[in-house]
């Protein structure tokens, strides 16, 4: 096997590992916290930037057979760190917040128009919670006329 695909190989087996915890602390500490109905195959696949897998296991795998052990240890290291510590609550929650949520939204549907946060924006429905309400709404996309 030559050296570049068993390099990028390795860089994808790594940057898998570090997007499972990171999406598992997003999945433990704001899905399940909300209650929002979502599997986490399906937050992990639709929120999967490719773009980014590819370039981080490219330079995973660089660094994992090209540089010095020292440097691959501590740079995959400090990642493992950073993704693993989304499985403290505030942290994963913070994280979660920053990449779903979207905050102070106004959907019109054709009856009803509500104010609030974006929780998640799922396939078909939208996990919104309602200022007004004070609670989590699932609203069908299809009948959202408009969403500012």
């Amino acid at each position: 096997m030559s050296k570049l695909v068993q390099a990028f190989l390795s860089g994808m087996f790594i940057t898998f590992l570090l997007d499972f915890f990171l999406f598992l602390g997003i999945f433990q500490n704001y899905i399940r916290v909300h209650e929002i109905d979502l599997y986490y195959n399906i937050l992990f696949a639709d929120n999967q930037s490719l773009i980014l897998f590819l370039l981080f296991s490219v330079i995973l795998g660089y660094i994992s057979l090209y540089q010095s052990t020292k440097i691959a240890l501590v740079t995959i290291g400090i990642l493992a760190i950073l993704s693993l510590s989304t499985l403290i609550s505030p942290i994963g929650n913070s994280v979660a917040q920053a990449i779903l949520m979207k905050k102070d939204v106004m959907i019109t549907m054709q009856k009803y128009s509500y104010r609030g946060d974006v929780l998640y924006d799922g396939r078909t429905h939208i996990s919104f919670y309602d200022y007004r309400l004070e609670k989590t709404l699932e609203l069908e996309k299809n009948k959202i006329i408009s969403e500012n």
